[in-house]
């Protein structure tokens, strides 16, 4: 009976653990294979435009342009703000000749009714060469997480997020081979305590 009962407290503790390791595994990836997934189908749906997810979007700092404040490899997250939100100081994230720039924004002129950006970046001796306009902006600087840059790209491959749905569909196979196990053994042990 000792035995016994020392087996059920282990499998318990077992099934406890295991449930606790899938609950936090499900927090992190589905959030991920959602907002992924979204990215996908955004950058298909519209290929000219970077796809965001309820008007955030994500960069990785390729550059020591923005050293100390940003650093290379960190992932930056920017939102889509209303104009009149963009103000000195601010770091945005533009497009410049076809390529992402994240810069801090130094001097906001009005020329002839059209409102410019003049951006430099923090380790950078002198200004951009061209102001930008709003509609070049990509968002205004949120977060950033250090060092997360790698991390970000992989994850925003299709083979990775397809690779991710496999290991899900593969974890809630194994989940439910386990209990199915578990009601066997229950099941035979009641069987031999009746004898």
């Amino acid at each position: 009976m000792y035995k016994i009962d020392k087996v059920q407290k282990e499998e318990k503790r077992i099934h406890i653990m295991g449930k606790i390791i899938s609950i936090i595994f499900y927090i992190i990836l589905i959030p991920i294979i959602i907002f992924n997934f979204t990215l996908i189908i955004k950058s298909f749906v519209n290929p000219n435009k970077i796809p965001d997810f309820f008007g955030y979007k994500s960069f990785i700092i390729v550059s020591g342009s923005m050293e100390k404040t940003i650093m290379r490899g960190d992932a930056i997250i920017v939102k889509e703000v209303p104009q009149d939100e963009i103000k000195i100081e601010d770091i945005i994230s533009f497009d410049e000749d076809g390529v992402i720039v994240t810069h801090r924004i130094i001097d906001i002129i009005n020329e002839n009714g059209i409102v410019k950006y003049r951006t430099k970046g923090d380790n950078n001796n002198s200004p951009d060469k061209q102001m930008i306009t709003y509609d070049k902006i990509e968002g205004k600087y949120q977060f950033k997480i250090k060092q997360f840059g790698i991390v970000t790209e992989i994850l925003k491959s299709k083979i990775t997020l397809m690779v991710l749905i496999v290991i899900v569909i593969l974890i809630s196979l194994y989940q439910k081979n386990l209990k199915r196990k578990q009601q066997i053994r229950r099941e035979k042990r009641m069987k031999w305590d009746m004898r």
